[in-house]
């Protein structure tokens, strides 16, 4: 299916893009991503290619509930990237600059590969406020985690800040994430 198919393409790419590779060493990042090494990756592989055509109406279905007047044009994918997540790899906090979407699609989710983190806007914003309970409702929490299954796509508004911590699974987690903009 699909999501085999995007599998055994992020897999190749990953192998293959000795630049990425680099970047990842230089930087860090325990695993791999194409995000500062590739920008052609619905060119690369079908499979991307097909994701670029199926994510099109989640995020105009996204772009409508979230109120966005774009003149009756259509959002545009302006980056798609693999990330590949190794075992004891995180992404620290982030925003997605100069887009409008961001989201991910996940691939491969093992076991114990953990949730991403969202964080409430006004957290920066808020200073002597007291902790919320316990039972609070997620739009007043100030972090908010969501744990992926493979196949499942989360979507935000790129100015939400959010991270992924430690993959604390035995095996990698692949995803591929993706910027829109006007």
């Amino acid at each position: 299916g699909a999501l085999e198919d995007l599998g055994r393409a992020c897999r190749a790419i990953a192998g293959d893009d000795g630049a990425g590779q680099a970047w990842c060493a230089a930087n860090g990042y325990r695993g791999y991503t194409s995000y500062a090494s590739l920008d052609d990756l619905t060119w690369r592989d079908p499979a991307f290619a097909d994701l670029e055509t199926r994510l099109a109406p989640h995020v105009a279905a996204f772009a409508a509930a979230a109120e966005f007047d774009l003149g009756g044009r259509a959002l545009a994918l302006d980056s798609l990237w693999i990330n590949v997540l190794a075992p004891d790899g995180a992404h620290s906090g982030h925003i997605h600059p100069r887009s409008a979407v961001s989201g991910t699609l996940y691939v491969e989710v093992p076991a114990g590969a953990g949730p991403i983190r969202f964080e409430d806007p006004r957290l920066p914003l808020m200073m002597a406020a007291p902790p919320r309970s316990e039972d609070a409702p997620d739009d007043e929490r100030a972090f908010i985690y969501v744990t992926p299954k493979a196949g499942d796509i989360l979507m935000w508004e790129s100015y939400l800040r959010h991270e992924v911590p430690m993959n604390a699974a035995k095996k990698s987690r692949i995803s591929v994430s993706f910027n829109y903009g006007r």
